[in-house]
C-alpha cells in the first residue's frame, strides 16, 4: 500500500476525523493531495494541501477508500454512492448491511475508534463484509495503527459491545476522575490539587501497567496481598457496588450501540431521504 492511495474523510472537519486524518498523514499512508475532506458549514483552515467541499458525492467521486466519520443520528441523510470503493465507517451503531444498502457497496468495514486517537492512543475494534479483499483489510490495519492499536472481531454483537467498552473508554478514567476530585474538595483540598493529583493517577497506571504484562487482575490481587490502604480502598468501593456499576453501564452501552442500528434500519425501510453535506 502506498501513499498515493486516495483517502475521503465526510466529515474530515470534526475531531475524530480530524483524528483520523491527521494519524494517516503522519504514518504516510496518504499524501495531503491524494486527501478529499468534507465540512458542513464553514470551511477548516487545516490540511491546506486536501481538496476540502461541502459536498460528500463529490468528495466519493476523487476517491478509492471513503471513510464515513458523522454522528450517527446524521447518517440516515446522507447520501453518496460508493459502488465499487472501500467504505470504513467510524459510527457507532450502524449494521454493515445498512451501510453497505445506502451506499451501493459490498466492501464495507465497521469499526469503532475512539477519542484516545488525537493521541495516538485509540483502540479501535473492527469488522468487514466477506467481500472486503485483503488488501482492504490492509488499508484497515494501517489506518487503525495509525490511530493506536487494532483488532479485527468475529461478529457485530462483539462490536456493538466494544463500542461501550472501547468506543465510550475515555470517558470512563474520566468519570472516575472527577469522582475522586470530588470528594478530595469535599475533603478540604483545593480544586488545582485534587485534579492535578486525580489525573496524574490515571495517566501513570496506564504507562504503568503496558510494560508489566500482567492483567488487571493480577494488579488488583497484587494491591490486595499488600492490604494497606489501597486494598481498603477496592474493598469499600466493591462492597458499594463498584463492579456491578460498571458492568450495568456497559450493558446500557451495548443496547444503546444495538438500539442505533435498529433505529438506522427503520429510516431507510421508511425511505426517508435528502441530501445533507457533511
Amino acid at each position: 500500500m502506498g501513499s498515493a492511495i486516495r483517502v475521503g474523510v465526510v466529515g474530515g472537519g470534526g475531531w475524530l476525523g480530524s483524528a483520523i486524518v491527521e494519524a494517516m498523514l503522519n504514518a504516510g499512508i496518504v499524501e495531503e493531495r491524494n486527501l478529499s475532506l468534507s465540512y458542513r458549514r464553514k470551511k477548516p483552515e487545516r490540511f491546506p494541501g486536501a481538496f476540502w467541499t461541502p459536498d460528500s458525492q463529490a468528495l466519493a467521486d476523487r476517491c478509492d477508500v471513503i471513510i464515513l466519520s458523522v454522528r450517527p443520528q446524521d447518517w440516515p441523510v446522507l447520501n453518496l454512492d460508493a459502488a465499487g470503493k472501500l467504505t470504513i465507517s467510524v459510527m457507532a451503531g450502524i449494521p454493515l448491511a445498512a451501510i453497505c444498502d445506502r451506499h451501493g457497496t459490498r466492501r464495507a468495514v465497521r469499526t469503532i475508534p475512539n477519542a484516545a486517537a488525537e493521541v495516538g492512543l485509540s483502540y479501535t475494534p473492527w469488522i468487514a463484509t466477506a467481500e472486503t479483499t485483503e488488501d482492504d483489510r490492509s488499508i484497515v490495519r494501517a489506518v487503525f495503527e495509525a490511530c493506536g492499536a487494532q483488532d479485527e472481531v468475529a461478529s457485530e454483537r462483539d462490536l456493538d459491545y466494544l463500542t461501550g467498552l472501547a468506543g465510550s473508554g475515555p470517558a470512563f478514567p474520566a468519570l472516575l476522575a472527577s469522582a475522586m476530585v470530588d470528594h478530595a474538595v469535599s475533603f478540604g483540598l483545593s480544586r488545582t490539587i485534587a485534579e492535578k493529583a486525580a489525573l496524574t493517577v490515571l495517566t501513570g497506571a496506564g504507562r504503568l501497567l503496558e510494560p508489566r504484562r500482567q492483567t488487571p487482575d493480577q494488579v488488583v490481587d497484587v494491591f490486595l496481598e499488600y492490604r494497606g490502604t489501597t486494598a481498603a480502598a477496592i474493598e469499600a468501593m466493591r462492597d458499594r457496588g463498584f463492579d456491578s456499576a460498571v458492568a450495568w453501564g456497559l450493558q446500557r452501552a451495548f443496547e444503546r450501540s444495538q438500539a442505533l442500528g435498529l433505529s438506522s434500519s427503520e429510516v431507510g425501510e421508511t425511505g426517508e431521504t435528502g441530501r445533507r453535506s457533511s
